[in-house]
């Protein structure tokens, strides 16, 4: 069986396995593209933020 013949069996044979695998996928993709975009704004942002200046404030 090849990989192509596996994955239909799997995932697209069925539409409940197939809607399963669409909702898994988008909330990994949605958890994937936050965790990166908040890095690339922590790092940009480096120094500015509040965790970074919050010990000039505090008493």
């Amino acid at each position: 069986m090849s990989i192509q013949g596996l994955i239909y069996n799997t995932i697209f044979k069925r539409t409940s396995t197939f809607m399963l695998a669409i909702i898994g996928g988008s909330f990994l993709f949605e958890r994937a593209i936050d965790v990166t975009s908040d890095t690339i704004f922590e790092t940009y942002n480096k120094g500015k933020l509040w965790k970074d200046i919050k010990h000039k404030y505090e008493t």
